[in-house]
This record gives structure tokens, C-alpha cells and sequence, in this order.
């Protein structure tokens, strides 16, 4: 949650709730896709899904 907020939430103009739950879902899908995650070696969560699988 923290780098949501810090990355989406702190540099996106947010009037309202409506605006908010809006942007959600494509905010997810780029921190799934894009953003490298400590826990997961530095890789986003899709790349380390992808990596488990091609491995497995």
C-alpha cells in the first residue's frame, strides 16, 4: 500500500472518491505489470509469475 500511495495517490489529483475508485484498477494493473518489488527479486509481480511458471 505504501508505494501506491506514494506512487500513484501523492502525484495524481484526486478530487473525489468517484475519481479515485476509477483510476484504481488501471493503477493495479501498472504495478503488476511494471513496478520491480523487493520481495519478489527486484521483478514486477508478473514477471516473477512468469518466471515461476516457465521454471515449473
Amino acid at each position: 500500500m505504501r508505494t501506491l500511495k506514494r506512487d500513484y495517490v501523492q502525484v495524481t489529483p484526486l478530487p473525489n472518491a468517484e475519481v479515485v475508485f476509477g483510476l484504481l484498477p488501471d493503477w493495479f494493473e501498472d504495478d503488476n505489470t511494471h513496478h520491480p518489488h523487493s520481495g519478489l527479486k527486484m521483478r514486477s509481480p508478473r514477471e516473477f509469475i512468469a518466471a515461476q511458471t516457465a521454471t515449473a
